[in-house]
């Protein structure tokens, strides 16, 4: 139910925000763009832009828009038609057919990992609803890898709580060269005299009383008196202990049911 609503709420978020005009667009290295001349068949084309940011026009030879905006290309074109005496009050259209330049990576447990246009302005929660969710098995914190003015940081969001309190500061903006990173969901362990023992996904605050209740309950066989947890440290020490109805399981811990 919780990743139903976080997959509802984002594509709320995605309606709501909506996608930028097209004119905002920012042209780029390696984007594709159909354009057209009105009144002037022959001058349409469809090209990639190159490395360095141009394109190879008819009449016009070699143009650079890269870094412009669509309409600020298209205002561009035009004033060097009707510069150069080729078309009067030339109306250009640009229609970007692949976008490669404005692009973020989304990885990790969502349901299409891979690389996003970031038209205008997206959110973090946007993005994630165009990769298409984050999975059963996907965590509730995301992590944003991000690079500002040559320096790298993490951002950690939090997405349940995000959900709970419907602050959208959290709901990050992103740029191209991004990257979205949602981990695998912390798991514990059960074994021995329980219905079903195996792994399972670790909830918050999750006691014994509860992973023995994921776990189908004791075997006949089976006693609270000898539960006991393993529990492995960020230093790599593992210690064990008798387990308690009430103490609360952290990431990765093994409870052994005698």
């Amino acid at each position: 139910m919780k990743k139903i609503m976080i997959g509802l709420f984002a594509l709320l978020i995605a309606s709501a925000c909506g996608l930028a005009n097209a004119e905002d667009v920012m042209l780029g290295p390696s984007d594709v763009v159909k354009i057209s001349v009105y009144a002037n068949p022959d001058l349409a084309l469809e090209t990639r832009i190159t490395q360095a940011g141009t394109i190879t026009f008819p009449l016009l030879g070699q143009v650079t828009v890269g870094g412009m905006t669509v309409s600020a290309a298209e205002t561009k074109l035009a004033g060097l038609l009707a510069a150069g005496g080729f078309v009067r009050k030339a109306q250009v259209n640009i229609l970007v057919t692949t976008q490669q330049s404005q692009l973020v990576s989304v990885l990790g447990q969502v349901t299409k990992p891979g690389r996003y246009p970031v038209d205008g302005k997206p959110g973090l929660i946007d993005v994630l609803a165009l990769a298409g969710g984050v999975l059963p098995d996907g965590g509730d914190v995301v992590y944003l890898i991000r690079k500002r003015d040559g320096v790298k940081t993490k951002e950690v969001v939090d997405l349940p709580e995000v959900m709970r309190s419907g602050d959208l500061n959290q709901n990050l903006d992103l740029i191209t060269g991004d990257v979205v990173y949602v981990e695998r969901a912390p798991r514990f362990y059960i074994y021995g005299e329980v219905q079903k023992p195996g792994a399972y996904r670790l909830e918050r605050n999750m006691t014994v009383q509860q992973v023995l209740s994921v776990g189908g309950g004791l075997t006949p066989r089976g006693t609270e008196r000898g539960m006991r947890i393993k529990h492995r440290d960020s230093a790599g020490n593992v210690t064990e202990r008798a387990a308690k109805q009430e103490d609360v399981v952290q990431i990765d811990d093994v409870i052994t049911v005698k």
